[in-house]
Formats: structure tokens, sequence, C-alpha cells
């Protein structure tokens, strides 16, 4: 977006940005000429002296994938542009230059020994990507510069807590638990003790999760302390030691003892935990 033409005098001296129109009658009357395509810049073939210059701002907008740059004159946006990173193609030439020097293994080449253990990052070292994100915004403003008076640069740097929005009084470790924690470990207990009741062994009745050892007791919330109940006999138990609820079902006791230290190897919890079961992984 360009509302506004840059101007530089013969001397490559910024001047005020001034209309389309404006630009175009020098143009046409040979007062000037073209300096620059983008951003569309003229030159005057005359110096001009004592010039009244009004600054502008230079407002930044940074992000990931794109920049959004404005220039604001007098609380006007007089041009606008939206600088598109290439962070993403410089990480795939990266993979690709990492696959090559890798191929030497496949090949039938003399074998040089690795270098990558005296390999020291430098002070200050970042990431190719976010360098050269902070490289191009970098060059951009420094190039506006020299089309545009300027007097202040402003960057937005905004951060939103979510957690905090939504529940200002939120404080300590529920903090660091989001809106969708439990819900993986309730998926799993679920699959687990078989989507029944672990005391009465009732079906397709709403299930709550229970601590077979309480919380008062010196329980954990650790899976491996976890089982599902129905309302009833969480209510009934309470904090209970399980041994104690249970000690008129001794065989019922020593399930619950033995199932609850059993990891479970096959349980569908999305792509992530699905991945690690194909692999025998065990959760805790």
């Amino acid at each position: 977006m360009q509302n506004y033409v840059f101007v530089v005098d013969t001397n490559k001296q910024p001047l005020n940005p001034i209309v389309p129109k404006k630009a175009r009658r020098l143009l046409d009357k040979g007062k000037a000429a073209v300096f620059r395509i983008y951003p569309f810049t003229i030159i005057l073939k005359t110096v001009v002296e004592d010039a009244v210059l009004t600054p502008c701002q230079i407002k930044i907008d940074p992000g990931s994938k794109f920049t959004g740059f404005a220039l604001v004159r007098e609380g006007e946006v007089i041009w606008g542009m939206e600088l598109e990173h290439r962070g993403g193609l410089v990480k795939k030439k990266l993979e690709l230059r990492r696959a090559v020097r890798r191929g030497r293994r496949n090949r039938n080449t003399r074998y040089r020994k690795p270098r990558f253990l005296n390999i020291k990052r430098r002070d200050g070292w970042l990431a190719p990507s976010l360098e050269h994100r902070i490289q191009t915004t970098e060059t951009w403003v420094k190039r506006l510069t020299k089309f545009v008076p300027l007097s202040e640069i402003w960057v937005e740097k905004v951060k939103f807590d979510m957690q905090q929005m939504q529940n200002p009084e939120v404080s300590g470790v529920e903090y660091q638990q989001g809106t969708l924690w439990g819900y993986q470990v309730r998926e799993y207990l679920l699959e687990k003790w078989d989507r029944e009741c672990t005391y009465c062994g009732k079906k397709n009745v709403p299930l709550q999760i229970e601590h077979i050892q309480a919380k008062s007791k010196g329980g954990s919330n650790r899976v491996s302390n976890l089982c599902l109940a129905c309302e009833k006999c969480n209510q009934k138990k309470g904090n209970k030691p399980v041994d104690e609820f249970l000690k008129k079902k001794p065989s019922l006791l020593q399930k619950v003892k033995s199932k609850a230290k059993k990891p479970l190897k096959h349980a569908f919890l999305g792509s992530r935990y699905k991945k690690q079961a194909s692999q025998g992984f065990k959760f805790h």
C-alpha cells in the first residue's frame, strides 16, 4: 500500500512524501526522474534548500511469518508494507545441506573425520531463520530512512496471557495447567480401567477420577494412584484406605492393586501417545 510517493533531492537527501498526482506532474515536466521502483521514489534534478520537513514515524508489527510496516505522518498512514519472511525456506535449505553432508557415509569417497565437535557458537548466536528475520527487518528500516525523514521508530511488542485473561485469579500450580489439562489423563484412565467403575463394575454411568490412596493420606496425582469410580462409590470410599474399603472383597482388592501398577501400553491417546504405545513405551 503506497498512497504517497517518496522524494529525494539531487543530493539524495529525503524530502516530504508527496501525492502521486504531484509526482506525475514533476515527471512530465522533466523536473524529476524515477529513482527507485519499490518503494516508488523520484529524485529531483535540483537542490531544495531550506525545506520544511515533517518527520514521520515508522511503526513495525513483527511476526514469525510476516512483519508489517507503516509510515505515519501527523496521525495519517501514508505508506504501508507487509514483509514476508523466508524462515521456512532457510530451514529447508539447512536440512538439505545436512542431508548432503550426511550422504558422504553412503558414497564411495574418502573418509573424513567428523568436524562437528570443534564448532563453537559465537556470543549472541541466533537461529538462522530468526537471524534472517531480524536482518531483513533492519534492512528495510535503514532503506526507509534514506527516502523519508524519520523521527521515531515504534515496534509493537505485545504478549497475551490467555490463562490470566480467562481467569484473572489463577495462580500457583493452576497457572501451569491449561484449559485442556486432565483430558489426556482421563482418556488414559478410561482405556486402562475398561470404562467402568473400579469398585462396583458399573458401565455407561458418569465416572470420576478417584485417588486409590487419598491425597489427604499422602496420595499423589501419579497415574498409578488414579482409577475411575462412579459418584456413589467415590463418596462412599471418601478418604478411606483402599485396604479398609475393600476388606470384604480381597479378590477385588488384589485386582485393583495389581492393575494400578501395570502401565497401559496400547491406549489410544492421540497420535503422540499412539506412536509411543506402538513402540512399547510405558506411561507414568
